[in-house]
């Protein structure tokens, strides 16, 4: 398996590792429940160098972007960021991701570590021989801080007051005597930033962060609990490349104005679901797994495809994918988990509304 340039300091703090897309993670330190309550009301740091980072710049890079991507690239403005899909030529997602924009012809990628090579090979097949692309995966760590005395930590960390920043912002930074990119976004639903650096500066900023007393590492099962509660989708859960990603983002993050790979199928899904993607809160404890199956009384409507406890709730909560006459909020509805049947209502997203990240 692949490491990331944190992976000493991992083991230095006992960390459970595990595989996630093809790298050797931490999954856990002092435990998912105590990493999750953490971040929701201080912060912690989260080892991401394992996501994949591509820049593409040239006269034609925005054309290529928008026919590459479903959300809208031209309207971005010099430092901000924004989330969509790349799609297949069926509408099916190959990845999503966050665009940043750079400057006027020049912007950054930010894939998932399980699809970073098939994305790669897809952009380079699907862009103009003027446009340039570079893949800075290998040599770009990535460090998440998530959680209301985010920024107070990086303060301290970083030894300077920092830029201030809008929600899907970022800028340019210098800062402990090397270049990085500090953005306003995260995965947590708190108040967090996310900083790109060069891999050899990574541990010098891990090592304070997490020396400071407010600030506590975090594994990966804390941060699939942290956007399961905010209802953020997670790729081979949610997303898939044989599914639309208009059942999920009911038209979110998709401009119906513009032509881009795979917007016919993804037009088709709006206009006419057969399913749709809910949120669903049981009134146990008792977590339904991906692909349990969902019942409306003996009628099988759908699966459920991500599920867990959510700690800030008490009780268990899931995505799942219901066929779209079901899909209405307050709607009674069982899941069968392990051989029995549980009661769960369909309610809005997120489960979790006291998130920080927008204040």
């Amino acid at each position: 398996m692949k490491k990331t340039p944190l992976h000493a300091q991992h083991q230095q703090l006992g960390a459970r590792m595990g595989e996630f897309g093809g790298w050797d993670m931490p999954i856990q330190y002092a435990g998912i429940l105590d990493e999750h309550d953490h971040t929701r009301n201080h912060a912690s740091v989260f080892d991401i160098c394992h996501m994949g980072e591509f820049e593409l710049y040239g006269k034609t890079a925005l054309r290529d972007l928008e026919n590459l991507l479903s959300c809208n690239i031209r309207s971005l403005k010099t430092g901000q960021v924004r989330y969509g899909f790349m799609l297949n030529e069926q509408g099916g997602v190959i990845d999503d991701l966050t665009c940043y924009r750079l400057d006027e012809e020049r912007f950054m990628l930010v894939v998932n570590a399980g699809t970073a090579e098939k994305d790669a090979e897809w952009i380079r097949n699907h862009i103009s021989d003027t446009t340039i692309f570079v893949d800075m995966s290998a040599e770009t760590a990535k460090l998440d801080v998530q959680g209301p005395e985010a920024l107070d930590i990086l303060e301290e960390a970083f030894g300077c007051t920092l830029p201030e920043l809008g929600y899907f912002r970022f800028k340019e930074f210098q800062a402990l005597e090397t270049s990085t990119i500090i953005s306003r976004t995260g995965y947590t639903g708190e108040l967090g930033y996310e900083i790109y650096l060069p891999n050899e500066d990574a541990v010098q900023l891990w090592n304070k962060l997490v020396a400071h007393p407010y600030c506590e590492p975090g594994g990966l099962g804390a941060r699939d609990t942290l956007r399961l509660e905010m209802g953020y989708a997670l790729y081979g859960h949610e997303l898939s490349d044989n599914r639309t990603p208009a059942q999920m983002s009911r038209g979110m993050f998709i401009d119906r104005n513009k032509d881009f790979i795979g917007k016919d199928a993804v037009m088709h899904d709006l206009e006419i679901p057969e399913y749709l993607l809910v949120g669903l809160k049981f009134s146990s404890k008792r977590a339904a797994r991906e692909h349990d199956v969902v019942y409306s009384d003996d009628a099988e409507i759908g699966e459920v495809s991500s599920g867990s406890l959510a700690p800030s709730l008490g009780v268990a909560v899931a995505m799942a994918y219901v066929k779209s006459d079901f899909s209405k909020v307050g709607n009674l509805l069982d899941v069968e988990i392990r051989g029995k049947r549980f009661p769960a209502e369909v309610v809005e997203l997120p489960f979790y509304k006291k998130g920080t990240a927008r204040r």
